[in-house]
């Protein structure tokens, strides 16, 4: 016997497995909040503080075997990659004790001049004070909540109040474990990081709008259903394109993890957690909460002015 429409969308009861999820995100929340307690980030140059080295070189320069030898020197925390051209490289270290900007940028010479790419043009050391990379995290910061601010407005005015929620724990939920997996790890948190983390909340939301606008599509076309009958199947309907959404972003953003390099390793990491965490959450966390805060079909209903007839009524 063929199945309806229906009974195929709601081929998977999603909706049945959110107390499990929601207790994994607890749980995966509170982990998180711990390390980054506990632990804290590892903060990078752009956030602590460092020099930064400019060097020319007269062929392409080899970059993991500069890293491999800045390492054997003792600066293990080296952070090495192009600029502008393939001759030419930046070097970013951390503070060193003991040693002035002209002695660094002594050592590091004699360093680069021994890994036997031909003579090494030094052409600038600047230093990066402590003061500016605590500016930097607190602005970080502030650009963080300025976007959830300007996404609840933005949800609240295109959908509900209580839809606005559910998209802002969603993407709460996806920060603070993308956070806490950096912390666990203690992976190196710059400022690429902090913009994989920006583009993570406008992926995380697209998602979320989209299962949003079933859910309120459905509301208003379907009767005979209850409030989380309808959010399982609104799931159901939208759950093809995310899987396939993410999983052609997966594969993009592992392509860079394994080829492109130690420059934005730190970044594509960044990106792989919060694209598996966002779909997670736009599926799970959104919706319970929508759910849990008694989302009603009168909520979806658009106000109907006197003598004007409402949509519920047009229905058969």
């Amino acid at each position: 016997m063929a199945r309806t429409q229906e009974q195929i969308n709601s081929r998977f009861n999603v909706m049945g497995l959110r107390r499990p999820a929601m207790f994994l995100s607890l749980g995966l929340i509170a982990i998180a909040i711990i390390a980054l307690a506990v632990r804290g980030l590892n903060f990078g140059i752009d956030f602590t503080g460092g020099y930064v080295i400019e060097a020319g070189f007269e062929q392409p320069a080899d970059l993991p075997a500069l890293r491999t030898k800045l390492a054997e020197n003792g600066f293990d925390d080296a952070v090495v990659q192009y600029f502008g051209t393939q001759s030419e490289a930046l070097v970013r270290l951390a503070p060193q004790e003991g040693l002035t900007g002209a002695e660094l940028n002594s050592d590091v010479q004699r360093v680069l001049d021994d890994a036997g790419q031909g003579p090494v043009d030094m052409r600038r050391v600047e230093f990066v004070g402590p003061q500016v990379g605590e500016e930097l995290r607190e602005q970080g910061g502030l650009a963080v909540l300025i976007a959830l601010g300007f996404i609840v407005v933005y949800v609240w005015l295109r959908f509900e109040k209580k839809f606005s929620v559910g998209a802002v724990a969603a993407l709460v939920h996806d920060v603070i474990i993308t956070l806490g997996i950096f912390a666990v790890t203690q992976i190196e948190f710059d400022l690429s990081v902090l913009a994989a983390i920006l583009a993570v909340i406008g992926y995380s939301l697209n998602d979320t709008i989209v299962v949003f606008d079933r859910i309120r599509e459905n509301f208003r076309n379907v009767r005979q259903k209850t409030t989380e009958q309808i959010m399982n199947v609104s799931i159901n309907q939208t759950l093809s394109r995310t899987i396939i959404t993410s999983f052609t972003t997966l594969l993009v953003l592992l392509a860079l993890f394994f080829i492109g390099g130690e420059t934005i390793r730190s970044f594509s990491i960044a990106l792989i957690i919060g694209v598996v965490v966002g779909t997670y959450s736009s599926i799970y966390v959104a919706s319970t909460a929508v759910l849990g805060l008694g989302l009603t079909r009168e909520d979806m209903m658009p106000v109907v002015k006197e003598g004007e007839v409402s949509e519920l009524d047009e229905i058969p």
